[in-house]
């Protein structure tokens, strides 16, 4: 640890998000969407964050904010890795046929449509925007990355000796995929996973700032920075905080993609 110092700092942002959502589904200070008369107060005893322009509390809402992103970006990186992972290890074994190019320029395009966008037609679609579109929508558009992350790994692994044995001793494309490849990518697709997590909280609190993603009703973090936009000026503590905990998961994430990243490739174990 003392060695990765970005690993040990991405999992602590990232516990403390956790540990966040995990207290919310047990207990909060207050009802999250509890209207009251306490409008605007500042951080106190009573309120340790303040309360918005509704008199809820803040840090209920940001408790319970930590929840649903992490439920956003657990379903987003699970679709995302789950239809990306084996097509570009579908792609890496047939790469000198037609269904390894198929499915990389089916994958360029997919990379053309960006995740808000994908919810904007999902949302179009379906009539309103919810839950179900914004992970929907984040999730197809970080399939290209893992497909892109697992053919790129995929292809060095079928380049060792040992594959050439399979082969040699009959082993099916499948069966080499299976037995071979997949489990010698697994430290690649799991840094590919943080790094997509907080890509996925990131257009996810975009989404719900835009009224795409999850519905008013269950508090989210982008959708506390967007009411609180009429109180910029006056309040600004309604906006500090739950941008701060945007800050700290995204940070949190990509430190610990870093992280991990240095503790699967070699190479840079050896710069280091």
């Amino acid at each position: 640890m003392r060695r990765n110092p970005a690993l040990l700092i991405g999992a602590a942002m990232v516990a403390l998000v956790v540990v966040f959502a995990l207290i919310s589904a047990v207990w909060t200070p207050y009802n999250p969407t509890e209207v009251t008369p306490g409008r605007l107060l500042p951080p106190s005893t009573a309120h340790l964050m303040g309360t918005d322009g509704f008199g809820q509390d803040i840090a209920s809402r940001v408790l319970v904010g930590a929840r649903s992103c992490l439920l956003v970006g657990v379903v987003a990186v699970g679709i995302g890795a789950l239809l990306g992972v084996p097509l570009g290890v579908t792609a890496a074994v047939n790469q000198h046929s037609w269904p390894g190019t198929v499915i990389m320029r089916a994958t360029d395009i997919v990379y053309a449509f960006p995740a808000l966008l994908l919810a904007i037609i999902l949302a179009a679609a379906r009539g309103s925007g919810s839950t179900v579109t914004a992970m929907t929508a984040i999730g197809i558009a970080s399939i290209p990355a893992f497909a892109r992350v697992s053919r790129g790994a995929a292809l060095q692994v079928l380049s060792q000796d040992y594959i050439i044995a399979a082969r040699s001793a009959g082993t099916t494309p499948g069966g080499i995929a299976w037995r071979h490849v997949l489990p010698n990518i697994t430290p690649v697709v799991l840094v590919q996973a943080s790094v997509s997590f907080g890509l996925a909280i990131l257009a996810e609190a975009a989404l719900s700032y835009l009224g795409l993603g999850t519905p008013p009703t269950t508090p989210t973090w982008g959708r506390m920075i967007y009411e609180s936009q009429p109180y910029l000026y006056t309040n600004l503590n309604l906006a500090l905080w739950p941008g701060l905990f945007i800050a700290i998961a995204v940070l949190g994430f990509n430190l610990l993609g870093d992280g991990l990243r240095e503790l699967v490739d070699p190479t840079l174990q050896d710069v280091r």
